[in-house]
């Protein structure tokens, strides 16, 4: 059946957007006026034999857009905010819009694709403020997008991932996420690949009734991982084996939202404060054996306080051995009442 409230429509460049609204109807065909030259990114990617893993070389990122005022003139200056003149967006408003990026690290010659995901077009908002619709539209474009690009023949994994606040680099403050279509799989998904059977069908069943769970719903568990790298960090988790997002259904993937809208809110609420967080939803690559790879979704912030940073130093850095000053049952009990 086809989505009556999804359009594709063509930016000036080339590039594709696609608006995803909370009900189907709307005209969303205004173009787009401004005078752009054909995108056209060329991206490499490069193998690192020391490491065993790939390297994306974007040098063209360099010029992207980075930090537009915070003040009045805010929505005249951000690319994502809808309707004007330098706008991603050519409608005056949307609900979900989702981009080609103008700046990707992939795509081209590389192979891959990257998207701007914009969950709203209320500047000042954040995901944990959305409500229940637009968690539903939101649910719906992930599915989308993960099925359509995991069917790319350039494409071996699907990454769907945010970036908040300017303290872990994010360049603009509207409230988005991106996605990355790798043409390669990513070396966290390699490893997890490798262990026999499902390493998070297991880590459900410790994790489920113990001391480090800080939400829960009848389908997904969030908990803070025994071995949590960054002071505050979370997991969400199917209770069962789902591989990926296309997999749940709308009805759980609504729930799915919710939960992570939830736990959203619990770190806002910890330091009573929009903290800056990072967050990811892993799924299994299309052409990975279905039995390994399990759905989950990680968020993590450098936030240790009120008023101090996390901040990776070189032991971190180039060894790859993290240190936690906050033990992850603290963590959870103060996330659980936040």
């Amino acid at each position: 059946m086809a989505d009556t409230a999804r359009t594709s429509v063509t930016l000036a460049d080339g590039r594709e957007l696609i608006y995803f609204d909370d009900a189907p109807g709307l005209d969303r065909t205004a173009p787009d006026r401004r005078d752009l030259p054909p995108s056209d990114p060329r991206p490499e990617i490069r193998f690192d034999p020391v490491s065993g893993e790939h390297i994306v070389i974007a040098a063209h990122r360099q010029t992207r857009t980075f930090l537009p005022t915070a003040d009045a003139a805010a929505r005249a200056a951000c690319p994502l905010c809808p309707g004007h003149a330098d706008s991603e967006v050519p409608e005056d408003g949307y609900h979900v819009a989702i981009f080609e990026n103008r700046f990707p690290s992939l795509g081209g010659p590389a192979g891959g694709r990257c998207e701007v995901v914009c969950f709203t077009d209320d500047h000042d908002a954040t995901f944990a403020d959305l409500p229940p619709e637009r968690l539903a539209t939101v649910a719906r474009a992930f599915a989308d997008r993960t099925r359509e690009l995991g069917a790319r023949a350039d494409v071996e994994e699907v990454f769907l991932f945010e970036n908040r606040g300017a303290e872990i680099g994010a360049t603009l403050s509207h409230p988005h996420g991106q996605i990355y279509a790798f043409p390669y799989l990513t070396p966290r998904t390699r490893r997890i690949l490798e262990h026999d059977g499902c390493v998070f069908c297991e880590v459900v069943k410790r994790e489920a009734d113990g001391e480090r769970v800080i939400a829960e719903t009848a389908n997904f568990v969030a908990f803070v991982p025994e071995a949590a790298r960054w002071p505050y960090q979370a997991q969400i988790v199917p209770r069962e084996h789902v591989p990926d997002l296309t997999a749940l259904g709308e009805d759980r993937s609504v729930e799915l939202m919710g939960l992570y809208a939830d736990v959203l809110g619990r770190f806002g609420r910890l330091f009573d404060k929009d903290v800056p967080y990072m967050a990811g939803w892993h799924q299994g690559p299309p052409a990975a054996p279905r039995d390994r790879a399990h759905l989950w979704a990680e968020i993590y912030t450098p936030q240790r306080t009120a008023d101090k940073l996390k901040f990776l130093a070189s032991v971190e850095t180039g060894s790859g051995a993290f240190l936690n000053d906050v033990r992850p049952e603290d963590a959870a009990e103060r996330l659980r009442t936040a």
